[in-house]
C-alpha cells in the first residue's frame, strides 16, 4: 500500500503540472501530444501483450471478459462516474473532456502489466520498486493527459487506489497460491487492453473501442488456466 500511495501522489503532481501549464500549450500541440502519448501507450501495450506464453488464454479471456463486461456495461458505469465527478464536484461545463480524461487515465494507470505484477510483488515480497517506477511513468503521463483532457485525470487516483491497492492486499492473502502462469498471463491480457486504449487515443477506428467493457478479461486467467489444465488432463486420459 505505501507504494500505491506514492503512485497516487505522483499522478496528482503530474496532473497538477499539466493543468497549470495547459493554457500555454496550443490546441495543435495538444493534439500532437495526445497522438505521441498514444504511440507510447501502444508500445507499452505491445510489450505487455507479447509476454504471453499462452495466446489461446489471451484470446479466450478477452472474448469471455468482453461478454461479461458488456453485460455489466462497465464502460457506461465508468463514464457515469466521470460525469458525476465533473457535474457535482468540479461543476465543469458539459462538453469538456473531463470524463474522457478520467476514463482513459483510470484504464491506463490500472490495467498495465506493471500495475498487476508490481502490486503482486508488493503484496507477496514487500518489494515496491516496480510500483514506484510505474508511478514515475504515470506522473509524466498525467502531465500530458491533464494538459490535453483536464482535471478528470487527477481523479483517476480513486480507481487506482481501489484496484492497485486491492491487488496488493489480495496478493498478500492468496498470492502464494497463484501458479506462475496466472501471474504471466494476467499482464498479457492487460497489454491487449492497453493496445485497445492506444487505438482510441490515436483515433484509428471509426468508433471508440469500449475498453472498460473488456476489464473482466484481466482476472479470467485465474479461472481459465486451471480449467484448461484439468480439461487437458481429462482428455489425455481418454486417449
Amino acid at each position: 500500500m505505501p507504494a500505491t500511495l506514492i503512485n497516487m501522489a505522483l499522478v496528482l503532481l503530474g496532473g497538477g503540472l499539466g493543468l497549470a501549464f495547459k493554457n500555454f500549450i496550443s490546441g495543435r500541440l495538444m493534439s500532437i501530444l495526445t497522438h505521441a502519448l498514444g504511440l507510447c501507450v501502444l508500445t507499452i501495450g505491445i510489450s505487455s501483450a507479447t509476454g504471453t506464453q499462452d495466446m489461446l488464454c489471451v484470446i479466450v479471456c478477452m472474448v469471455a471478459g468482453t461478454i461479461l463486461g458488456s453485460a455489466a456495461d462497465i464502460e457506461r458505469r465508468l463514464e457515469g462516474a466521470g460525469e458525476l465527478l465533473r457535474g457535482r464536484v468540479l461543476k465543469e461545463e458539459s462538453g469538456s473532456r473531463f470524463t474522457e480524461g478520467f476514463v482513459n487515465a483510470s484504464l491506463l494507470f490500472c490495467v498495465g502489466a506493471m500495475a498487476i505484477t508490481g502490486s503482486i510483488d508488493a503484496g507477496l515480497n514487500h518489494n515496491y520498486t516496480t510500483i514506484i517506477s510505474k508511478g514515475v511513468i504515470d506522473g509524466v503521463t498525467a502531465i500530458s493527459f491533464a494538459a490535453a483532457m483536464g482535471g478528470g485525470v487527477m481523479f483517476s487516483v480513486i480507481p487506482l487506489l481501489l484496484y492497485q491497492g486491492g491487488i496488493t492486499l489480495l496478493a498478500g492473502w492468496v498470492g502464494p497460491y497463484l501458479p506462475g502462469p496466472v501471474i504471466t498471463e494476467m499482464p498479457a491480457v492487460g497489454g491487449a487492453l492497453i493496445i485497445a486504449l492506444a487505438v482510441n487515443l490515436l483515433e484509428l477506428g471509426k468508433e471508440k473501442i469500449k475498453v472498460g467493457n473488456m476489464l473482466p478479461a484481466i482476472l479470467l486467467p485465474i479461472a481459465y488456466l486451471p480449467l484448461a489444465d484439468w480439461l487437458g488432463g481429462a482428455f489425455s486420459g481418454l486417449f
